[in-house]
């Protein structure tokens, strides 16, 4: 195998200016992106501070352990700190509008996010991949393809591995899930491959608009390579750059990529070729035919074969907490989708079912507007059981329209919806909320279901 090997003091010096002589880089957030960040700076020789506004960060132990020489200052954000740095480079889950960061940019310091970091560094080419919903599917499908495929892949980013730390010489293909919080700070990408999956409400509480937010997005987008756009999402295809390579995928118009039915037989589609039945792909819900298309168009924009990523496919199991069955109990199915942290997942998940189901949901919204729910669960919800913060947004939205039972928590939830189903009935947790107001993640919240599930009576 050729080792793919880029100079990185080169390319950290002419990117953006840091070098281990005259750069003061101050880290801002110690989690793990932070981290990573941390050791690679140190790896570089390049001088640097860690701050956090926690008292006690979850990961500070292990920083500490790491790299028992560094400057960290936590329980606020140190204004000398800010003062005296070149360059900031700021974790994901820090809002750009701090008003230390806006401060020290005013003054001089440069704002870099890893991903850029990455991008400068790197050998391979690049597929990056962002959406509200389906990105961490979707670019887990791709990595699965192009291992298949034999190609020496790197998968990470928003999903699992921090970038900086997939870099290694011997690497020919990174696969990124990006948030739009990292995009904020990106600018350098120029990914070979990327695609926004849709848009929909999410993370209001950090922007203004689904405008802004849909803005933060497109920035997957710059550069020259190939784009794989949702045809189904007319804020999507809108990001279409002319002269630019552009696939599109469809599951309800005869797009590049997209499903066609032959009486109740579905298949994925490319123009006017069978790739494989719909039957095939081992995940529940029209959603899911969605990710995998989007997924072989990327995987074709970077020269994948089709047997290697079909094959793939059908090995597909899926991720937890995303329309995961966990298990079907007296007739009744029981299905975790506690990843579904926005309105535009609760809505995929409802509309991939031909029959109504029991809808637990709430939480915290972030903003946003429940009235943007109320068609799916009219439509596909025979009744609905609320839980969390917002709970009561979502109730007033459907103003009686839907039967609604109400529980405290998770737990309880699951014991309500036991004793409203029926058989043949499917219980879906997919709460279009975030989980902060009563658990640490969505994880937590949908093994708190599945352990109610496993406990009532068989």
């Amino acid at each position: 195998m050729t080792m793919n090997v880029v100079n990185t003091a080169t390319a950290l010096s002419e990117k953006f200016g840091l070098d281990s002589a005259n750069s003061r880089v101050l880290v801002v957030g110690a989690g793990e992106t932070g981290l990573s960040v941390a050791r690679f700076l140190d790896a570089q020789g390049i001088r640097f501070a860690i701050v956090d506004s926690r008292a006690k960060p979850p990961l500070l132990d292990k920083l500490l352990e790491n790299l028992p020489d560094a400057a960290v200052f936590t329980g606020g954000f140190d204004a000398d700190a800010f003062k005296v740095a070149t360059h900031l480079i700021v974790s994901p889950g820090v809002s750009l509008r701090e008003d230390s960061i806006v401060k020290a940019h005013a003054q001089g310091a440069k704002i870099i996010g890893d991903i850029d970091l990455l991008a400068a560094c790197a050998a391979a080419p690049i597929v990056a991949i962002t959406g509200s919903n389906g990105k961490s599917t979707v670019t887990t499908m791709l990595g699965a393809m192009a291992k298949e495929a034999g190609k020496k892949t790197a998968v990470g980013g928003n999903l699992g591995t921090p970038a900086l730390d997939l870099l290694a010489p011997d690497i020919e293909l990174y696969i990124l899930e990006l948030s739009s919080f990292q995009l904020e700070r990106t600018e350098i990408l120029n990914a070979s491959a990327a695609t926004v999956l849709n848009i929909s409400p999410d993370h209001l509480d950090r922007y203004d608009n689904v405008a802004e937010y849909a803005r933060e997005k497109q920035k997957i987008f710059r550069g020259t390579g190939a784009m794989v756009l949702n045809a189904d999402d007319p804020l999507v295809i809108d990001m279409a750059v002319p002269g630019r390579k552009i696939s599109t995928f469809s599951i309800n118009s005869e797009a590049e990529f997209h499903l066609a039915w032959d009486g109740h037989k579905g298949y994925l589609m490319q123009n006017h070729k069978r790739l494989m039945m719909l039957d095939e792909l081992p995940l529940e819900g029209l959603h899911n035919a969605a990710n995998a298309l989007a997924a072989i168009a990327l995987g074709t924009a970077i020269g994948l074969d089709e047997q290697s990523m079909c094959k793939a496919l059908k090995k597909f199991k899926g991720l937890e907490h995303r329309m995961q069955r966990v298990a079907v109990k007296n007739g009744i199915t029981w299905v975790n989708d506690s990843k579904a942290t926005n309105i535009g997942a609760c809505v995929a998940a409802l509309e991939g079912y031909t029959r109504q189901v029991i809808l637990i949901a709430g939480g915290d919204a972030k903003g946003a507007d429940m009235n943007e729910l109320v068609p799916a669960i009219q439509r596909k919800a025979k009744s609905v059981i609320l839980m969390g913060k917002d709970g009561p947004l979502i109730e007033q939205a459907l103003n009686g329209s839907v039967p609604i039972y109400k529980a405290e928590n998770v737990a309880r939830a699951v014991k309500i919806a036991a004793e409203i189903a029926d058989e043949g009935d499917t219980v879906l947790l997919s709460p279009a909320c975030a989980s902060l107001d009563q658990y640490k993640s969505y994880k937590e919240r949908g093994e708190k279901f599945a352990t109610a599930v496993m406990e009532l009576n068989a």
